[in-house]
């Protein structure tokens, strides 16, 4: 254990530590810019919504319960992708992109387009950058990730790009249906479409070169 955790382990806990936290914080910076937000907290913020209105759960807390439901699916149908990621997704990432988006309030409180569209275009970059980080660390995924790397897995990886967009697409079209219009906009429909061939990109070129070496990658 020790030897694992001073080599490649202590890399991929850190992929795994650095990955979800880029992750959540760009939450902030998707919601602030006015443009959209990713596609599952289109999904996830509308339900939260109801949640809130019929039980007055604030949305950190109905996002924790709403992926506590979701790994139960998820440790029937592919338990190997729980883990330390699939446990900081739960309890952490819902209060870091309150926080995320309460700072950008702060920051930039009546941001004009220029710095909208910004905002946008970092959350859309650091958003992938951080999922590629935390996939290729391989400590476990987000309850909502493991369903397209599932089902990627088992077409040996050559759809990742493609089941990554129609889970997305269902999920802005849930949303929708869910009363959650207000979340979709351009931010959305672009990282519904370029999600998933982003993060096999910054996978390829820079987190699978971090965690096994530019010489020795898979």
């Amino acid at each position: 254990m020790e030897k694992w955790l001073k080599g490649e382990g202590r890399r991929r806990i850190l992929m795994t530590l650095f990955g979800v936290l880029v992750c959540a914080f760009s939450v902030g910076l998707f919601s602030h810019s006015g443009m959209g937000v990713d596609p599952f907290q289109v999904f996830a913020q509308s339900l939260g919504r109801h949640a809130e209105a019929g039980m007055g759960l604030d949305y950190g807390t109905f996002y924790m319960i709403l992926n506590l439901v979701m790994l139960v699916g998820i440790f029937l149908w592919n338990r190997g992708k729980i883990g330390l990621g699939t446990v900081m997704n739960i309890f952490l990432v819902g209060y870091i992109a309150t926080f995320s988006e309460h700072l950008m309030q702060r920051l930039f409180p009546d941001p004009a387009l220029p710095v909208r569209i910004g905002l946008l275009a970092v959350g859309v970059v650091v958003m992938c950058f951080g999922s590629a980080f935390y996939f290729t660390g391989d400590l476990g995924v987000s309850t909502y990730d493991a369903v397209a790397l599932t089902l990627a897995e088992r077409t040996k990886q050559r759809y990742f790009k493609y089941i990554r967009i129609a889970t997305d697409l269902l999920c802005v079209g849930t949303g929708w249906l869910l009363g959650g219009a207000d979340k979709i906009g351009a931010g959305t429909i672009i990282t519904a479409l370029f999600m998933g061939p982003l993060i096999s990109f910054f996978r390829r070129t820079i987190a699978e070169p971090v965690r096994y070496g530019r010489k020795t990658q898979r």
